[in-house]
């Protein structure tokens, strides 16, 4: 526990007054996060170091699957917090995964709809926090989750949002989720142009050209890539991801 020291004066006939000393404990903030330590690439320290800068206020993050794209973003979100408590978390999905069924085809109201669709995100802070902690975050709705289909005409203010799995976001569908970014909100969009599920509809990489110079990252945009020699989930998952980018079909995606 923390502690202040505060010093008294005390009015005395001396002509000095006495001072006397108290040192009286700080509580610790109940929603100080106790990260769990691992083992950081230099390729993540990179991202990090863009991530946790005040002047960042998005990142575009592409990669391949297993190179930690949702796991830096959601440790880069919780580091975040821990240093401004002020902060919401928010977890943004496409429900394309779904098959060709839509949100109101499943049972229950949205957020049970939506439960599904946060596996990756419970599945991370699961790596970086205990489960006290995460039922805190979600019990005071300090995380919460939508679809990207729901986000029109929100205002965003004091966020950090995390975008999972955008190269299944058409463009339009960026368009609104990134300019729903308001006063100290920073949102990382996440995808990866290998797994797209919409038949050539994604809008990631055309909202990824596009902001990818030099005159966004001087307005705090950046463009961050992983490549297939970042992928640390599996060594078997390094081979996969470069057999099928040689696939010719998916090279031209």
């Amino acid at each position: 526990m923390s502690s202040v020291i505060i010093y008294e004066y005390m009015a005395t006939r001396r002509k000095k007054p006495k001072v006397t000393e108290k040192i009286l404990p700080i509580p610790e903030s109940k929603y100080r996060l106790n990260l769990k330590h691992f083992n950081i690439t230099d390729k993540q320290k990179d991202f990090l170091k863009k991530a946790l800068d005040e002047e960042t206020k998005i990142m575009f993050i592409a990669g391949p699957s297993g190179c930690s794209k949702t796991f830096m973003s959601v440790y880069s979100a919780l580091r975040l917090f821990n240093e401004n408590n002020e902060y919401d978390i928010f977890y943004v999905r496409t429900i394309v995964e779904s098959a060709d069924r839509g949100l109101g085809h499943l049972p229950g109201d949205v957020e049970e709809k939506f439960h599904p669709f946060m596996m990756p995100l419970t599945d991370k802070m699961q790596e970086l926090l205990n489960p006290d902690q995460i039922k805190m975050l979600t019990e005071e709705k300090i995380i919460s989750a939508a679809p990207v289909n729901y986000l029109r005409g929100a205002n965003w203010s004091s966020k950090l949002i995390i975008a999972d799995e955008s190269q299944n976001f058409t463009l339009k569908e960026l368009v609104t989720l990134v300019t729903r970014i308001g006063q100290n909100t920073k949102m990382f969009v996440c995808g990866d142009p290998l797994q797209s599920d919409i038949n050539g509809k994604t809008g990631f990489r055309t909202m990824w050209n596009t902001f990818n110079d030099s005159e966004s990252a001087e307005r705090g945009i950046h463009c961050f890539e992983f490549s297939k020699d970042d992928i640390v989930r599996s060594e078997i998952l390094k081979f996969i991801v470069n057999k099928i980018e040689n696939i010719p079909k998916i090279k031209n995606i």
